[in-house]
């Protein structure tokens, strides 16, 4: 494993991150592993060197905060983990639980805190921009967490530069923490982020770390074409997917993948996390796992260094797109 500092910040963080979206309950998705199925992919997390770990208080309504926090505490030591979580998405029925507003927050955070089994969230991350929240009450109830000492560092999600560099501006004149990482939708099948999110990150020291890395599956050479339901079991009851990678050229980039891949004698998935990787402004990828090799894979990739011809035969097939994932 290697590390790195999130954004300018002086946080270290293993170059992997392991996404616990798929760790929880089927009930919520039946693709989701639950508690018992989910506990050796920690462990072996922990012994391949991950140290970071990115959940979210509406995963499993919940209760994947409740297994990623009973991992961790059985398996790593709490001082050398970063663990992230998200707010934002309802999380219940009613009015203020959902949004950013400064009640919605401080709720969700307390909420979080209690299943995570923690004393302080080290990255506390906006799922999504508040359409119906004006910016400086969410900024302003997100410096206060860090202050009171419940959260460490603030991130953001998926949403338009001019957002984020607003958001940004608007924390600096306020004297209020500011966000030090955006999780954003980047991999080879949508590159659309390196238009403006990228290079305001990389200006703005801020830490990227994307999600969906693999293009929900497209880029580990699991499914068979872009319309493919039967390949894995989140294929059948992925309704996302189709939103998000339609494009008839989309898949020309999954076949340079297999390409690079089959030359490299490596697996696509490797191949793919090693190209975001290569770029200076990710700090670490997000990851999925619900198969041993799942894991394997990302780490490895870690190691894995593309050529520039590598890189350029990747790059060749990618087709502008709308914007997709916010």
């Amino acid at each position: 494993m290697k590390y790195a500092n999130l954004g300018h910040t002086g946080l270290r963080v293993s170059r992997i991150c392991l996404g616990c979206m798929s760790y929880g309950t089927p009930k919520w998705r039946p693709w989701v592993l639950d508690e018992e199925a989910a506990q050796p992919f920690f462990r072996r997390a922990v012994e391949l060197g991950v140290t970071f770990f990115d959940t979210a208080n509406m995963y499993s309504d919940g209760v994947s905060e409740e297994v990623t926090g009973r991992a961790l505490r059985k398996y790593a030591k709490l001082d050398e983990v970063v663990l992230a979580t998200k707010v934002y998405f309802p999380t219940g029925s009613g009015q203020n639980e959902r949004g950013l507003s400064r009640k919605a927050i401080t709720q969700a955070c307390e909420a979080s805190l209690k299943r995570l089994g923690v004393d302080t969230i080290d990255l506390y991350q906006i799922h999504r921009m508040d359409p119906n929240t004006p910016i400086e009450e969410t900024l302003s109830a997100l410096d206060q967490l860090v202050r009171q000492g419940k959260v460490r560092y603030l991130g953001a999600s998926s949403a338009y530069a001019w957002q984020f560099m607003r958001a940004l501006s608007v924390s600096e004149r306020n004297g209020w923490a500011r966000f030090v990482s955006m999780q954003n939708h980047y991999n080879l099948v949508y590159r659309e982020e390196e238009r403006e999110m990228l290079p305001l990150c990389e200006a703005e020291g801020v830490g990227v770390i994307p999600w969906s890395p693999l293009a929900r599956g497209l880029l580990a050479g699991s499914r068979k074409s872009l319309d493919d339901k039967e390949s894995t079991t989140r294929a059948g009851s992925d309704t996302l997917s189709p939103v998000l990678y339609n494009q008839p050229g989309d898949w020309d980039v999954v076949e340079a993948v297999k390409q690079v891949a089959e030359a490299r004698k490596a697996p696509p998935a490797q191949v793919s996390l090693a190209w975001l990787l290569s770029k200076p402004v990710v700090t670490a990828p997000i990851i999925g796992a619900t198969k041993p090799e799942h894991l394997e894979d990302a780490v490895k990739a870690v190691n894995l260094k593309l050529t520039p011809e590598e890189v350029k035969a990747l790059e060749a097939p990618y087709k502008p797109h709308a914007v997709r994932g916010l």
